[in-house]
């Protein structure tokens, strides 16, 4: 039995913003990912300021807010 092997990339994203309700990915590749906020209380709660003071973890594979100590795996978005 032959059995085959998928090979997993990672993404890596490049640009984070966000606006009242989502929040939006611009990944290397030129792919655009939003998300809703309702799916990370804690970046729902946080105040504008702080949720757009954030800083590309590993080469873009992730997202830290040092204000509340938050960190996001693009791949998880994926």
């Amino acid at each position: 039995m032959r059995m085959s092997t998928v090979k997993r990339s990672h993404a890596f994203a490049r640009e984070v913003r966000f606006d009242e309700h989502r929040m939006h990915l611009v990944l290397l590749d030129g792919r655009e990912v939003s998300v809703p906020l309702e799916w990370f209380p804690t970046l729902r709660a946080a105040s504008h300021r702080q949720r757009n003071h954030w800083r590309l973890i590993g080469q873009g594979v992730g997202i830290h807010w040092p204000a509340f100590d938050e960190d996001l795996s693009i791949d998880a978005f994926l």
